[in-house]
């Protein structure tokens, strides 16, 4: 028989030269890949980078930054025409209560000179009277007809006459003041309920007086139908 003793010494010796021998093959193999990737880290280092455009981005970006920037355009505005305070409301008279056909207020006291403006509303059949923007008068008024209706309109006054007769009418019209050639006036009337003229505004004696004596010849009458105004409003917009 053979000693298996030596047999196993033998087996022990073949397998640490098999392990040795592994070893060294496996850094030889080690060792070998590691100068293939230095000499490849090396022709890397060593080629030079390969070229590319600039972003189409930031070309624009400098272009746009080189360019001079384009003049800017003036745009003119249409000035606002200036406002005359003098037809701008500050005052309206303190009358509690719509106004009774006949009733009629006046109180110019400590008002400055000004322009006169007459309104006249056909649907609260109301005349008023301003100056320089104060309302100085009011008074219910007696209107025209439907066969005959007070026009609406801007009227200058165009005569002014204490005594006047009618020459259509044959009728006595006190402190007339001439609206239109056709024959529509301010003038004293009794302004009674049920009762029309023939489109002129008719308003109570007393108050026809002092009209006719605030107004002169050019002085304008507006006629509306249910326009409102109050404080801050121009009288003349219509």
């Amino acid at each position: 028989m053979r000693d298996n003793r030596g047999m196993e010494k033998v087996n022990a010796k073949r397998a640490t030269r098999i392990r040795k021998g592994g070893i060294r093959k496996d850094w030889a193999l080690l060792g070998a890949a590691f100068v293939s990737l230095v000499a490849a880290g090396a022709a890397m280092i060593m080629a030079e980078p390969p070229s590319r455009p600039e972003p189409a981005v930031k070309t624009a970006k400098v272009a746009m930054a080189d360019s001079q920037p384009a003049a800017a355009v003036p745009v003119s505005t249409p000035a606002s025409a200036p406002v005359d305070q003098d037809f701008v409301i500050k005052r309206i008279l303190p009358i509690s209560g719509p106004i009774k056909y006949g009733e009629w207020h006046w109180d110019d006291k400590d008002v400055a000179a000004g322009p006169i403006v007459v309104t006249v509303d056909l649907e609260a059949r109301v005349i008023s009277v301003f100056k320089g923007g104060y309302e100085i008068g009011a008074a219910a008024v007696l209107l025209g007809s439907n066969e005959k209706p007070t026009p609406l309109g801007v009227f200058p006054i165009t005569q002014k006459k204490v005594h006047h007769v009618s020459n259509l009418y044959d009728a006595e019209m006190p402190y007339m003041q001439r609206l239109t050639d056709d024959g529509i006036t301010l003038h004293a009337s009794n302004v009674e309920r049920g009762y029309a003229s023939h489109g002129c505004i008719g308003m109570p004696k007393p108050f026809a007086a002092k009209l006719f004596a605030a107004t002169k010849v050019g002085d304008r009458v507006f006629i509306t139908r249910g326009k409102q105004v109050g404080i801050g409003d121009t009288i003349t917009q219509s």
